[in-house]
């Protein structure tokens, strides 16, 4: 140890024994700052303590990365409002992106794997009249795995990226980091099979169903567990991408300025209802009558069983030829009447 940290720890150990005159102002900072900076020293090698280097930078030097799970295009103004106000009043952004050093052919020099609306924000104020604001980033040193699993882990919950995109994201991650072993990439993730099974069955939606919504973010998990069992009858799987197809000239016509559109909840119910097919109308049934012009007995079937309506106050003689000719109808089509008592 040198002369120098020979003093500064007699110094401190003095303290601790032999009373001395009293210390003036300076003197009780500097053994402060001493203090803490020990402090902060022994809680780095014990591991209770770990820094990182952030950096403020352009975010015209950041690139989203090809696995990210957010679409990109879809951020607006709208919805990254909260953010944008947020980020204002701040004056700064206060958590990090978590990025990659990847250089890309573009030119950008990191690839963004959280931090996409942060990423929009920073980008809208310094393309309106706020050119002060950067983009804080936290660069790791990251597998595509770990990427899409840290990226996963901080859009779980959040509500503001859509059942879909989600869904898109582990269709494509199964295969490239899982080996298409849904039981495995459940581990990897901690959630359930049957949790990550619902999200791989809406990411295999029909692309006219996916096209028969207003946007990506109107689909839900649920109507894909709506859809799974018509889609798979041929018939209903016709009859469903046939009213998807139509759908979609309607929202077509919406982006353009030219119709309402239909939201989520108008889509599934509309698709459902061209799955399950028309709804089996009331059977006109047989009409038996003893004169043209006379209400007469209608006789239906339904199911097993024959059912028979007549009007209050039809005369007895006028129902009893009416019956008569539904029994000779009966018998003549080969069917017997019940026998025994009844």
């Amino acid at each position: 140890m040198s002369k120098k940290h020979d003093a500064v720890f007699d110094d401190i150990l003095g303290d601790f024994s032999t009373p001395g005159p009293a210390k003036g102002p300076e003197t009780t900072r500097s053994g402060t700052r001493f203090l803490k900076r020990s402090t902060t020293i022994g809680d780095r090698l014990s591991g209770d303590l770990e820094e990182k280097t952030l950096r403020w930078v352009d975010p015209a030097d950041c690139r989203m990365w090809v696995g990210h799970n957010r679409a990109y295009d879809l951020l607006t103004e709208d919805n990254c409002r909260d953010l944008i106000d947020g980020i204002r009043s701040q004056g700064r952004q206060e958590f990090a992106a978590i990025v990659r050093h990847v250089p890309g052919a573009d030119g950008t020099t990191f690839e963004v794997i959280c931090g996409a609306r942060r990423h929009f924000a920073v980008s809208w104020l310094r393309a309106n009249n706020y050119p002060q604001f950067k983009y804080l980033i936290d660069v790791r040193d990251l597998t595509d795995e770990e990427a899409f699993r840290l990226a996963d882990i901080e859009n779980r919950d959040r509500e503001d990226i859509s059942d879909y995109e989600r869904a898109i994201d582990y269709a494509a991650a199964i295969e490239a980091y899982y080996g298409g072993k849904q039981k495995t990439m459940a581990a990897r993730l901690e959630v359930s099979e049957t949790w990550l099974s619902r999200y791989l069955v809406l990411a295999r939606l029909p692309e006219e169903v996916v096209a028969a919504y207003r946007s990506i973010r109107d689909i839900k998990e649920l109507h894909a567990r709506h859809l799974k069992p018509l889609l798979a009858d041929p018939d209903a799987r016709a009859r469903i991408v046939e009213a998807a197809e139509t759908l979609a000239e309607v929202q077509r016509a919406y982006r353009t300025g030219d119709s309402a559109g239909k939201d989520g909840a108008q889509v599934i119910t509309a698709l459902r209802a061209a799955g399950q097919g028309p709804k089996p109308g009331k059977s006109e049934g047989q009409l038996y009558r003893r004169a043209a012009g006379e209400s007469g007995l209608t006789i239906r079937r339904k199911g097993p069983n024959i059912q028979m309506e007549f009007r209050e106050g039809m005369s007895e003689a006028a129902l009893k030829i009416a019956f008569d000719q539904f029994v000779s109808a009966y018998l003549a089509a080969g069917r017997k009447l019940p026998t025994g008592k009844s």
